[in-house]
Order: C-alpha cells, then structure tokens, then sequence
C-alpha cells in the first residue's frame, strides 16, 4: 500500500514533503495516480486538485447532452474494463466512472481538493521542487515540495472558454452563454436558441436543445467533419456475454484502436477519397434533396481538425424532424432580437450559446522555475511525449490528437514510473531530457482548428525526429515504450549521497 502523509500544511511555512505531487484530479489525474500506486509502491504522493471535486472536464462541463467524443472503450482506463451500456457515454456517467476508479483504488485518499498549484521552483542544489499554492475558498498560501512533478491539469484554462468580441453583444435582449459556463438554472424550453459553433459541443447540444425548444439554429463559419457512430457497440453487447469482463474490454478497446487508427492513416494518405466517403455518409442521413454544399463541405482535409462524432446520427435527426437546421454565414453583428448575419439575413433568438472554443493553457497556469530561470513552456520541446527539454523531474500529460486521449496518457504515466524507478535503482536524484542539436519546431498539437492556432504558442513544442516527437500512433508508442529506452537522452545528475540513495 502506498503511504500516506499525515501531514496537512495550513500555512506557507509549513512545508510537506512528498515523493510526488500530481497536479489534476481528472481523467489523466487519476490515471496517473493508479500507475504510481502499482508500479512504485514505496512513493508517497498527493494530487492538488483546484475545484471543489474531481473529474476535470466531466466535471466541469455540465451543458446539456454532454458526452465523450470518443469510445468508453478506449477512454476509459486498462486496467478497469468499462462495463457502462453506452460506448459514446454521457458525461455524468464519464464522471461516475472517474469517481469510482478513484475510490475503488483509494487514490481519492490523496486527493487535496481547493488546492491550486500557483508556481512551482526547482532546485538542483536540494534536488526537489517547491510548490507555492493556495488552499480552501480563502485561498491560504500552501507549500509542497517533491522530488518529481507531474503536470495532468489538461490544455486548456478552467476558469473560462474562448469568447469572441462580437458587435452589438450588448444590445442583445436574451442570455448570451458559454458551454463552459452553463447556467443550472438556464430554460430553454419554447425559445428560439442560435448556437455559435461547429465543434463537437455544437454539435452535442442541437440534438440536446431541439426537443423541447421553439428552435435551434447551429450558426456555423465554416463546416466540420462529423461521422456517426452507434451509441452502443454491438460487438461489445456479444464480447460481455461470452468473455469474461476484462478479457471483452481488452478485445474492443483493441478492435477500436486499429479502426481508428486504420481511418486515421486513410483520411491523412487519401484526403479526396476520404472526403467523398464521408460526404455519402452524412448524405444518406439528411433529408432527400439537401445540398452538402455549404453546410457539410468542409474547407480542410480531414483529420486536419478533429472529426465531430454524433451516436446514432442524433444531429440529422433533429435536422430531418424540422427541429433544427444549420446556418452557414458570418456574423455582421448582434441586434436586440438575434443576429444579423453578413448575407443580410437575421436570425431571431432568445437565448444564444457561444460554443466558440476553449482557451489553450499549459500546466494549469503555474509559473515554472530552474535554479531560478522562468521556464516559459512554450519554449520547450517535449521529449517522447512526456517530459519538457531542459527542465529536471517534470512531466507534463498530453493525449492524443486522433485518438483517446488515455491512450496516450497511460503511456505518459508509465513512462514517468519507469523514470522514477531508474533514478532510484541507479541512486541519481534527478533526470533532465538534453536537447544538444538543434531541431525544427513543430506545434504540439498539430491541428487546425481555431482554439489550437491561438494558443500554438502556449504548449510545448514538438520537434521533428525522435525522441522529440509527440507521435499520434497509440500502435507504435505501445512498442516504443515496451521495447524502447525511456533514458535515451536523458541527463543524470552525480549519484545521491548513500544514505539518500535506494536499492
């Protein structure tokens, strides 16, 4: 069992130590906590978590409809088998899952809840860092320090979501919202609703919405790529009953991987072909006689953004009931009744949800020292796709792109186990990845979409040859990290003193 501190600072002068600190009690947080439990036994650790509970994203986002835009079977974890009916599930049973995972491994025991990382400080001389944050709704200044810092906050700010200046906002009449901010209390049934997206919560909350409201207008810029995939996976329905539960999850968390990473290399490696199919497979689900052209005609090739998945085309459902329809045009300017758009049409609405994107933010936000020096995020290159150039005992959770995101950050967290254990068999205190030649910068994220252009400049950077490359091929980071070697360029600092170090 992993041992627990007792100790609960109070103050910025009382200072607890731990092996390692985790900051994010979210899908990654959590995650990242099992994998140290089980594979460094020994290591005392806590996860500061800033909200009030854990779950992040699931958490966080509370609008109607919200739901994965991935397959429980390769979102949800390894090494717990997801046993819910939905394979495109809700986001309250997301969170129920998270929750439970985190209770049923006792990792929910070493949760600080209100406790926000502000900055945190490397010192090579005392081989640790110091984290400065704040506690509870007053936020008193807390203290940490650890000797390894693990960063599964997310990519994007928590406190708020991408709002554009639009002209005239403040002429409107109704309730201008965010997705990311959604009122408890907000009603739309009888009203005419315009949503300002074309993003994957676009379109979660049409077929949400449409229902109960007068109508329900998704006001697009431009269209998005968007594939329809059952709510629940048959073969799973038949794999549970026949299989035992983990063995059935193994087998379509591992049919899911390969078709979509199969589609993946498809739409990369033959855009046009892969535009026409996508194209015939919206069409079959839209009324006779829709033209594609402009709302489901992408400008890009897929797989530049990320592909919006509707369960059981619920989307053309409420386009082909009536209850919905799109809208392909720019935004001339608010008006006290709706929106006036540049085609010279105006829409009338009563209440207006702006589904316009997040804000990027790497770390969640906390300033980053060594030895003193500000260490701009940004600036660094990641190093197989968990570790920062430069920058000693941290590692930071990105996920996939064109996959799960757990995909990915299940490796991250092993890898960042097998780092640990390497810097104790060896009694070295500290491993810093070396950059020593020079290399081309390439977004970390490489995509098109809005939200990732305007914050390319906050992530880390990825470079462009090994091992300084964030690879979007689960397949081939599986491999590389059973087979490969996690200290290939990796500096080591003077062995321990021997009573420091372990066996």
């Amino acid at each position: 069992m992993t041992a627990v501190s007792d100790a609960s600072p109070t103050t910025a002068r009382d200072v607890e130590h731990l092996d390692v600190v985790i900051i994010g009690a979210g899908l990654s947080g959590i995650g990242a906590a099992y994998r140290l439990q089980t594979m460094c036994p020994d290591k005392t650790y806590a996860i500061l978590e800033g909200r009030s509970a854990l779950g992040g994203t699931w958490d966080l986002f509370r609008y109607p409809g919200i739901r994965s835009d991935s397959d429980m079977f390769t979102l949800g974890y390894p090494f717990r088998p997801w046993t819910g009916a939905k394979s495109i599930a809700d986001g309250a049973d997301i969170w129920a899952y998270i929750d439970e995972t985190a209770k049923v491994y006792g990792i929910d025991r070493h949760i600080r809840f209100e406790h926000r990382g502000v900055s945190a400080s490397w010192s090579t001389e005392d081989a640790r860092w110091t984290i400065e944050a704040t506690a509870g709704p007053d936020a008193q200044p807390v203290r940490f320090t650890c000797g390894f810092l693990y960063l599964c906050s997310g990519y994007y700010r928590y406190e708020n979501g991408y709002q554009p200046d639009f002209p005239g906002r403040e002429d409107f009449a109704g309730e201008v919202i965010h997705p990311q901010a959604w009122p408890e209390d907000l009603d739309c049934a009888g009203k005419r609703v315009v949503i300002i997206g074309s993003g994957a919560t676009a379109v979660t909350l049409v077929p949400a919405l449409a229902p109960t409201a007068a109508h329900v207008t998704m006001l697009q810029r431009s269209p998005t790529y968007i594939a329809t995939l059952p709510g629940k996976d048959p073969l799973a329905d038949i794999l549970r009953k026949v299989l035992p539960a983990r063995l059935a999850h193994s087998v379509i968390r591992w049919k899911n991987v390969l078709v979509t990473s199969v589609f993946y290399q498809f739409c990369r490696r033959r855009p046009k072909a892969a535009r026409r199919v996508m194209s015939r497979m919206v069409k079959a689900q839209l009324p006779a006689g829709y033209d594609l052209d402009p709302d489901f005609n992408p400008r890009y090739d897929p797989w530049d953004q990320r592909l919006c998945l509707v369960p059981d085309g619920d989307l053309f459902q409420a386009i082909k009931q009536g209850t919905a329809d799109i809208v392909t045009d720019t935004i001339e300017r608010f008006t006290p009744t709706g929106i006036d758009l540049a085609s010279g049409r105006h829409l009338d609405a009563d209440v207006i949800v702006s589904a316009t994107g997040l804000n990027l933010q790497a770390g969640g936000g906390m300033a980053v020292q060594v030895d003193g020096r500000h260490i701009s995020l940004g600036d660094t290159f990641v190093y197989k796709g968990f570790m920062l150039s430069d920058v000693p005992n941290l590692a930071m959770c990105v996920g996939y792109t064109n996959a799960s995101w757990t995909l990915r950050a299940d490796i991250s967290s092993q890898e960042v186990c097998k780092v640990i254990n390497h810097l104790d068999r060896h009694g070295y205190r500290s491993a810093t990845p070396a950059l020593r030649d020079a290399i081309n910068r390439v977004p970390i994220l490489d995509l098109s979409s809005g939200y990732v252009q305007r914050g390319k400049d906050v992530m880390p950077q990825q470079g462009d040859r090994s091992p300084w490359v964030l690879r979007q091929n689960y397949v081939l980071d599986l491999l590389s990290s059973k087979l490969g070697d996690v200290t290939e360029s990796l500096d080591f600092d003077r062995p321990a003193p021997r009573e420091h170090a372990r066996r």
